[in-house]
């Protein structure tokens, strides 16, 4: 700190905490001006003015003693000619400097800009008042343009050519300002163009950490999958070393009874998989079809465009009879006339395995979770454990890296398909259902019962816990009896408009629930069945054509048919809800909570929004079409969550973002 001797002071110019002692001739200089302003306060004369110009340097003493007061003071000194002429610049003036000014660091790396007007010129093209007062300027020139002309220029009128020449002018300027305002409109949007593709970059790298974490998650649930069937078999193996151990604490029993329990264990061993399990104990049989039920679900297609084509797979060489999937990014299973049946992960595009059993084409299948069963035109079912097939799914056997993936988990991958390993779907067989006597064409399952449906005109009901049918529906049956309960007098099978098609299926298609069942045939008929009782519930009269598709939920029930129509029904009254019409045959129908899709003839997939009421197309005839490819007619759709998967004739497979 200074002391209070006023010739002490601390210079600006002095480094921090240093003092300096002022030197004899700045202290000289200081007291010159001092006095030669004290000899302008005070003149000569009064006493008063004596005792003012004390007091006033008594003031202006006591203030210099303090240490901020000498610095400001000395530096006011130090002050050069051209900071003092600044100083006497205005507000306003120095305001503008300093608006003005730039420092180098924001001159440099200055963006290109194409704009031909500068920054003021803006301005003036924007501002309201210049705006307001040419839009008026262009009504006084419309209004007197009659009045300019009615009265010419004359030598003794000059002032009218001066008039014409200040509205040209002003005409001009103001196009002038309009041509920098569709300038300063199109800056803007290339400036929201470029922002709109960053934003784009942004959010495919958030896709693709995305499509990251559900892939890690798929290899959980794989893990996790794997875990618990080893728990189940570990399980097993301790159950089975209890029996044995208390087998061997028991007595010993008699020759007589030795020899019986030896043909039981041989008469035991015979049977079936299932049969051979006692009834009453369903909890053992139950662990042969339990369902894995995943713990996470996919997202990553929410994000996408409606109609955005997320992969598409060279599945078959054939024609897909067949496919479904259990949720986005899963397991897929198709089937085609090629007579196979694979298994495919969604998530990476890869084949699993390929299923062998049936001796002929399948017709219809199902996979819920990890359980699949496919009716095959051999007239059997056979149903199969996806999670105990042998699959790595990040790759490793199927010759490719980690770090080869670089691109997102949906992507289409730019090598070839490479072949499963052979044995991989070897232990997923769980039991074969034989009892139909021709191709089955359609079934359903859910929880431990399965309705099928066959070319033998019958339904038959399974039960999976013990692996037989438990109930047979005759369909012509049902409909002689309607015949005759309606007065007709006539056991006859109900014709409908249409001719017969040689492609149409006796039995097109049928969903179950509990005890309740719907089921569509080629008379055009929709049956509501009770399984309990096993008699038609309700018959719905509307299609007049082969129905080959249905679904239902709580309250309508949706219908698919050869007739070129779909018909959404209320099932608590029977009537029709509505009806969409068709270029072409329905084939193949699915809704979810939001849409409905349809296969009818076309190479795209035809969409109802029943949110917004509107249909619109998806698949590849839409994409495809600029590339000059003509993509093969669609045969089957399904949808769940958004996420749609379509089997087309040529035995390609596409995945789209509905």
């Amino acid at each position: 700190m200074a002391d209070s001797d006023p010739n002490n002071a601390i210079r600006d110019d002095a480094p921090p905490g240093e003092d300096s002692i002022l030197s004899s001739r700045g202290l000289e200089a200081f007291t010159r001006k001092v006095t030669t302003t004290a000899s302008h306060l005070v003149g000569p004369g009064s006493d008063q003015a004596g005792n003012h110009y004390h007091n006033a340097m008594a003031q202006v003493h006591k203030q210099l003693r303090k240490p901020g007061i000498q610095r400001g003071m000395f530096t006011m000194a130090r002050t050069t000619p051209t900071d003092l002429v600044r100083s006497k610049f205005s507000t306003s003036e120095i305001q503008s400097r300093a608006l003005a000014y730039l420092p180098d660091d924001m001159l440099k790396n200055l963006p290109e800009n194409e704009n031909a007007y500068s920054l003021f010129q803006g301005f003036q093209a924007t501002f309201p008042d210049l705006t307001q007062e040419g839009k008026k300027h262009r009504r006084k020139v419309s209004r007197g343009r009659k009045m300019l002309e009615d009265s010419p220029t004359t030598p003794d009128n000059p002032n009218h050519l001066n008039k014409l020449k200040k509205e040209r002018s002003s005409l001009m300027h103001e196009l002038e300002m309009l041509s920098i305002r569709k300038n300063m409109a199109s800056c803007e949007i290339r400036e929201i163009d470029n922002k709109i593709a960053n934003l784009a970059g942004m959010r495919r790298i958030i896709l693709e950490r995305l499509a990251g974490l559900e892939q890690e998650e798929a290899l959980l649930e794989h893990d996790i999958v794997d875990m618990e069937g080893r728990i189940e078999d570990a399980q097993i193996l301790f159950d089975e070393a209890e029996s044995i151990a208390a087998a061997v604490d028991t007595p010993n029993k008699s020759d007589d009874d030795d020899l019986v329990t030896d043909q039981d264990a041989d008469e035991f061993m015979s049977k079936s998989i299932y049969e051979k399990l006692p009834s009453t104990s369903s909890t053992p049989s139950k662990k042969k079809h339990k369902t894995m039920k995943r713990k996470s679900m996919p997202i990553l297609h929410e994000h996408f465009e409606p109609g955005f084509m997320i992969r598409e797979i060279k599945a078959h060489a054939d024609n897909i009879t067949a496919l479904d999937f259990d949720v986005p990014f899963g397991t897929l299973v198709t089937a085609s006339m090629d007579d196979l049946v694979k298994v495919w992960d969604l998530n990476a595009g890869r084949c699993i395995g390929l299923l062998e059993g049936h001796t002929a084409s399948v017709r219809a299948l199902q996979v819920e979770d990890n359980i699949l069963a496919t009716g095959s035109m051999d007239a059997t079912i056979r149903l199969w454990d996806l999670s105990k097939a042998h699959y790595d799914p990040q790759g490793s056997q199927f010759g490719r890296d980690d770090e080869d993936d670089d691109g997102m988990a949906f992507e289409n991958p730019d090598d070839q398909p490479v072949d499963p390993p052979a044995g991989s779907m070897a232990d997923c067989p769980l039991f074969t259902l034989e009892s139909h006597m021709d191709e089955i064409t359609t079934l359903h399952f859910r929880g431990n019962t399965l309705v099928s449906g066959s070319a033998d005109k019958t339904l038959r009901q399974w039960d999976l816990v013990k692996g037989r049918c438990v109930q047979t529906l005759d369909v012509m049956w049902a409909a002689a009896q309607a015949s005759v309960s309606i007065g007709t007098g006539e056991g006859t099978w109900r014709q409908t408009g249409r001719p017969p098609t040689a492609s149409a299926d006796f039995v097109g298609a049928l969903q179950v629930f509990e005890s309740a069942l719907a089921c569509g045939t080629a008379d055009g008929m929709v049956r509501l069945w009770d399984l309990r009782s096993g008699q038609v519930h309700r018959s719905l009269v509307g299609h007049t054509g082969p129905v080959t598709c249905l679904q239902f939920d709580d309250v309508h029930l949706v219908t698919g048919s050869l007739d070129r129509s779909i018909r959404i029904w209320d099932l608590r009254t029977g009537s029709i809800f509505d009806a969409y019409a068709y270029d072409n045959p329905v084939t193949s129908m699915m809704f979810d909570s939001r849409r409905i899709v349809s296969a009818a003839g076309e190479d795209v997939v035809k969409v109802y929004d029943k949110m917004e009421s509107r249909q619109w197309d998806c698949g590849a005839g839409i994409t495809e079409a600029d590339g000059g490819r003509q993509p093969a007619i669609v045969e089957h759709v399904r949808i769940k969550d958004g996420y749609l998967v379509e089997g087309r004739r040529d035995g390609h497979v596409g995945a789209w973002a509905c």
